[in-house]
């Protein structure tokens, strides 16, 4: 058996298409289409290729786009000034700090994620957006997690009463997923660096999420047969060669769906990125309305 192929070209196309399609549906309230504001600080190569792929995101959509590119020596009061005009900017309904942040300013990270205005904050780093969805409670929710959460869905791939074991308990994907997943009726558990006997528990699962950060971590005798094996991570292994946390190959002919790395779960973050601003703007004329009352 060889496992169907969980492409993300083809998902990211049908998340961007219902974000488009949402946002056209909110203009005549918002009287314009959702705004992106992306900061970035320094000249981080990798950085500054993902910050060009959510300004053509945004261009493809229709969706207002400012970028915000600071120097490296940037100061943290500079940088909090920063984030306090775009919160206070009526055009933009997302903001977003791009992640790593340059060593001096690296020790405030949690203070700067924390200045953003949690209805503009489209990562969904915010405490106020994390406690919101471990309440179950209507969230801006971290691209990914979202993004493979909407996969599943639109795959046609039943997440209710299945048994979904996430490898990996970061607050980017990890933790945040086995939440969504948990408020999809999945039974769930977690699985780090100190779980006992974790080939056998990943054996268990009909889903099996790897966001672990290591090279070909999960094997063939790690996953259950025809389990969707759902792999997050992006490692790089030569100067030109990708992989992720699953051995693919030898993944593929166990499993029943399978994302590939590259060309998987990556290309879900940007769409979901766009469909997270378009829930930013309606949460924010949602409580203007509520305000006016």
């Amino acid at each position: 058996m060889t496992a169907r192929l969980l492409e993300g070209k083809l998902f990211a196309r049908m998340i961007k298409d219902e974000a488009k399609q949402a946002a056209e549906a909110l203009k005549p309230s918002l009287g314009r289409m959702p705004g992106l504001a992306v900061v970035i600080v320094g000249e981080d190569p990798a950085s500054q290729v993902y910050v060009r792929n959510k300004e053509r995101a945004c261009e493809e959509l229709g969706f207002f786009s400012a970028l915000i590119a600071l120097p490296k020596e940037t100061c943290k009061e500079e940088l909090l000034a920063e984030i306090d005009r775009l919160n206070a900017n009526r055009r933009i309904d997302g903001i977003l700090v791009q992640l790593p942040l340059p060593r001096h300013l690296a020790e405030a990270e949690a203070e700067i994620i924390e200045r953003i205005d949690p209805w503009k904050d489209v990562d969904g780093f915010h405490p106020v957006n994390i406690g919101r969805l471990v309440a179950g409670e209507r969230s801006l929710v971290p691209c990914t997690p979202a993004g493979c959460m909407k996969m599943l869905a639109l795959a046609g791939i039943p997440v209710e009463g299945k048994r979904a074991v996430v490898i990996g308990r970061s607050n980017i994907v990890g933790k945040p997923i086995s939440h969504l997943l948990l408020a999809e009726n999945a039974t769930v558990t977690i699985c780090h660096s100190r779980t006992e006997n974790l080939p056998a528990i990943a054996r268990e699962a009909d889903i099996l999420v790897a966001a672990v950060g290591r090279p070909n971590f999960v094997t063939a005798d790690m996953v259950k047969p025809g389990a969707t094996v759902i792999d997050v991570g992006i490692n790089r292994i030569a100067p030109k060669k990708l992989v992720g946390d699953v051995d693919f190959e030898a993944v593929r002919e166990i499993a029943g769906a399978i994302t590939p790395v590259p060309g998987g779960v990556g290309l879900l973050t940007i769409a979901t990125l766009m469909a997270n601003t378009v829930e930013a703007a309606r949460l924010q004329l949602e409580g203007k309305r509520e305000r006016t009352k």
